[in-house]
């Protein structure tokens, strides 16, 4: 396959201009010479969503479901510590799930479709992101946050 086929795939799945060049550069950290590899890269959306959110917003579901899981599961375990250390580690490792996601759909579409420009516009359909994980998401935190200010308010 052409680069420039390749880099219209990508910006099909991806669906923001803006951080094309972004997850392009972080993707190719997962594929040396032909080879892929599981690699440290460092997102804070992924850091602050602790995972969860971000990879719901980047159409991950399998891997945001099973995120949400573990950190509740680590909170009963560890509470405070365990989550933290998962939102740490969640933040370097999110993208990667995000690229496999990739990599599946887009081996799905090419296995199914021969034209080069549906395959394009197929991925455009399928990948992509959610916007209404953001506002979900944010009221989520913002009740929380309100509860947290509740708290304080009725204990002091």
């Amino acid at each position: 396959m052409n680069q420039d086929y390749e880099d219209r795939m990508l910006e099909a799945f991806i669906q923001t201009p803006k951080k094309f060049k972004w997850y392009k550069e972080a993707f190719s950290k997962f594929n040396i010479n032909g080879i892929k590899r599981i690699a440290w890269v460092w997102s804070w959306w992924a850091f602050f969503g602790g995972g969860f959110w971000y990879l719901l917003y980047r159409k991950a579901y399998l891997a945001g479901i099973v995120s949400f899981f573990i950190a509740i599961i680590l909170n009963m375990i560890v509470p405070f510590w365990g989550p933290v250390m998962f939102y740490i580690i969640m933040g370097g490792y999110s993208v990667y799930f995000v690229y496999k996601k990739y990599l599946s759909l887009k081996s799905k579409i090419e296995s199914k479709i021969e034209d080069k420009e549906k395959r394009i516009e197929t991925m455009r359909i399928l990948g992509g992101y959610n916007k209404w994980v953001i506002w979900v998401a944010g009221v989520i935190y913002s009740i929380l946050f309100l509860l947290f200010v509740a708290l304080l308010v009725n204990n002091s």
